[in-house]
């Protein structure tokens, strides 16, 4: 009888343990697997970049005509006070822009006020984004060269309801301006230095669902998705439309020949590691490491309550 009851508790234990191994390998199967895709996706992340950020040396002067270039980078102008300057930066879902601006005079200039300058981000339906936070707007006195803006962004969803204004993935356009500045000094030589970081937000900011294509010019004419987005991409807004780029050459020709605008259909416009990159996030971790716990709490539990079953004894004994 105690050989029995000997054989049958080391059969149990045997079973646990070999449950439990098993559970602890998935683990670590899938915490290692959810390692190397954080790592991949990590890699290529467009908060920063590989090459020490170095992004275009010309502006646009319009929508049509922004200047491509990508997260982490640095795109410069030299242009003119009183002048449009639009950018624009490629941002996936999940990521947190921050665009910072900077605007720089000659020592040698001389202005005659205060200029206010302001920076301006829209996203791929041209819709104003609000900043959650930084000095967009800023006022440059007379005896200072040099002053920078910052707006910070709300989180990228991968989707959003029709009728909110929520930042979606696609091309965000930035446009730098003076908004005030007295008549004399409009025209003086400046230089633009703007930069868009978008660091990954986390898991908590993820949402189910995501867009049919991103809001990016051209994205219809390349198959990936409607005409509502085309159409939204070409129309042109703000002041300067069609004009060339600033910085570049100034040969007279029209926004319908620049090689800016040749770039605007291209289905090439994405972030480092293309759109929904960020298909990973922490949340698999949480769903995964309790899926594991509550396996191994359901076991021991069990191996901990589990009736003891008494042998019956033979008939006679």
């Amino acid at each position: 009888m105690r050989s029995a009851r000997t054989t049958r508790t080391a059969r149990t234990a045997r079973t646990t343990r070999t449950g439990a191994a098993l559970l602890l390998a998935a683990s670590a199967l899938l915490l290692g697997g959810a390692g190397a895709a954080a790592a991949d996706d990590a890699s290529p992340s467009p908060g920063a970049s590989d090459d020490g950020g170095q992004g275009p040396t010309e502006a646009g002067t319009s929508f049509r005509t922004a200047q491509l270039f990508q997260a982490g980078q640095h795109a410069t102008a030299d242009a003119s006070s009183g002048d449009y300057l639009y950018w624009r930066v490629p941002v996936d879902a999940g990521r947190r822009p921050t665009v910072t601006a900077k605007v720089t005079f000659p020592a040698s200039s001389v202005r005659s006020g205060d200029t206010t300058w302001q920076v301006d981000v829209y996203d791929g339906l041209r819709r104003r984004q609000p900043c959650r936070y930084g000095a967009q707007t800023k006022t440059l006195a007379p005896d200072q060269d040099t002053v920078e803006l910052r707006c910070a962004l709300r989180t990228v969803r991968a989707w959003a309801e029709p009728w909110s204004d929520d930042p979606l993935p696609g091309d965000y356009y930035v446009r730098l301006t003076a908004v005030g500045a007295a008549q004399g000094d409009l025209g003086l030589p400046m230089t633009a230095d703007v930069t868009l970081d978008a660091p990954s937000a986390g898991g908590a900011f993820a949402v189910g669902g995501r867009l049919g294509a991103p809001l990016v010019p051209g994205a219809a004419l390349s198959g990936d998705g409607d005409d509502s987005a085309s159409a939204d991409s070409t129309d042109s807004a703000g002041p300067g439309s069609g004009d060339p780029v600033v910085g570049g050459s100034d040969d007279g020709s029209d926004a319908s020949s620049s090689p800016a605008v040749e770039t605007v259909a291209q289905p090439a416009d994405a972030p480092d590691g293309g759109w929904s990159s960020g298909w990973w996030t922490d949340r698999w971790l949480w769903t995964g490491g309790g899926a594991v716990a509550a396996a191994l709490a359901g076991i021991g539990g069990y191996h901990v309550t589990r009736p003891r079953r008494r042998p019956t004894p033979p008939p006679g004994y």
